[in-house]
């Protein structure tokens, strides 16, 4: 499996998945006309990495300043995937601006329902 790299654009976030070192980083802004172009080679990446069933541990590392309603769906989505996955331990870290409050309050909704995966609000300054 290759890693997947997607630069960041003007109304998408910049992607960063470490296939090998299981990490995944999301990065910047996401306010796309059609998420599902955007989020879609993450879902598939992240289906391929979960159903090789190797083990490795996977972290989720977020540090968006903004996104839309529809990234906000694809997000649940991508949180009700990491949920239901097995076979690997699975992290999330939630990055957001010591300043931020409703970064951090979008944090604690999406974390609110996960029971399975380690989800971590990271306040940086």
């Amino acid at each position: 499996m290759e890693n997947l790299i997607i630069a960041a654009s003007e109304r998408s976030p910049e992607v960063n998945f470490d296939v090998a070192a299981g990490i995944l980083q999301i990065r910047g802004e996401s306010y796309p006309e059609d998420a599902s172009s955007v989020f879609g080679p993450i879902f598939a990446a992240l289906q391929d990495f979960l159903g090789q069933g190797n083990g490795t541990p996977l972290r989720v590392d977020f540090e968006l300043i903004y996104f839309n309603s529809s990234s906000a769906k694809a997000l649940m989505n991508m949180f009700q995937m990491l949920e239901n996955a097995s076979g690997c331990a699975i992290v999330v870290n939630w990055q957001f601006m010591a300043d931020d409050e409703t970064m951090k309050e979008f944090g604690e909704d999406f974390s609110e329902d996960l029971s399975h995966i380690t989800f971590n609000l990271v306040s940086v300054s």
